[in-house]
């Protein structure tokens, strides 16, 4: 049973309630913004918390158990922190995420109601739909190393050991046409092979989106110019001249590993594990197996 602070448990005993709803949301950046469904901004814990913000709740659904609680906040795209660039952009992915049921009248009257991340996020136009998750949607992930063929360091890390700032795998390039919101041609990383940015990175150094690192889809050569393809849009448009930063990839196998970084010796695979074959395979009497090939 949850015991409510005295000052808000006399406010509720009183019959008559000025209570309103409060969200903060923490960027994994480290910004903080608070919005309210009250008609003027509250300020507590030194975030002020926008009013006339458009912020609406579903009701909240909990079980006993691991179920993962859930509850959806909408809202406008009213507020000049909460625009439709920095959602496409991704701003708000996996941000903590606060709701408070607060008395307007004396915000030191207060109840943290859930706490938890950002899941799905959709918006068009004019307003937006996020899915808040409680924190046992953490023990639906995987944690931990699996048993397969490829590899699960990530690029660059402590486990892979890969510069990834070395001149082989990094190229500095400028932006010289923009064919889609997600599609650049870049000049001055025509040395590198086709391919050797796809699954990379892109790195913004200059431009409207100047800091942001966008994941690569695909890299090919055209015209003696990269053609590099993001698997999502920037939040703001790219334009020619924008200057970029454009870091290998790894397809996460064996020979790709060994081949093109030299590094087959922090591979944290496992490329000989035995496949189906060798698992059904029987052994006989004569030496010979059944006519099914065992993998070593």
């Amino acid at each position: 049973m949850r015991v409510l602070p005295p000052g808000l448990q006399a406010h509720l005993d009183s019959g008559i309630t000025t209570l309103c709803h409060c969200w903060r949301l923490t960027l994994r950046s480290g910004e903080a913004m608070g919005f309210t469904d009250h008609d003027r901004d509250l300020t507590f814990d030194g975030v002020t918390h926008e009013a006339a913000a458009g912020f609406t709740a579903s009701e909240m659904e909990s079980a006993t158990g691991f179920a993962v609680d859930n509850m959806t906040a909408a809202g406008a795209l009213s507020s000049q922190r909460l625009d439709a660039a920095r959602l496409s952009a991704g701003d708000f992915d996996h941000a903590r995420i606060a709701v408070w049921r607060v008395n307007w009248q004396d915000v030191s009257q207060r109840l943290l109601l859930r706490a938890g991340h950002l899941g799905e996020v959709s918006h068009g136009p004019s307003g937006f739909r996020a899915e808040l998750r409680g924190p046992a949607h953490l023990l639906g992930q995987t944690r931990g190393r699996l048993y397969h063929y490829s590899c699960d360091a990530v690029l660059g890390d402590g486990r892979c050991g890969v510069d990834r700032d070395a001149a082989a795998f990094c190229g500095q390039g400028t932006i010289v046409a923009v064919l889609d919101e997600a599609l650049v041609q870049v000049a001055g990383v025509a040395d590198f092979a086709a391919g050797w940015f796809s699954r990379g990175t892109l790195h913004c150094v200059s431009g409207g989106n100047a800091g942001k690192v966008l994941e690569v889809k695909s890299h090919r050569l055209a015209g003696g110019l990269a053609q590099v393809s993001l698997w999502q849009a920037p939040g703001q448009p790219f334009a020619t001249g924008d200057g970029v930063i454009l870091r290998a990839g790894c397809d996460r196998q064996f020979a790709t590993c060994r081949d093109r970084f030299a590094n087959a010796v922090n591979f944290r695979g496992f490329p000989h594990m035995p496949g189906n074959d060798f698992v059904m395979a029987s052994a006989r009497s004569d030496g010979s197996n059944d006519g099914q090939s065992l993998n070593r």
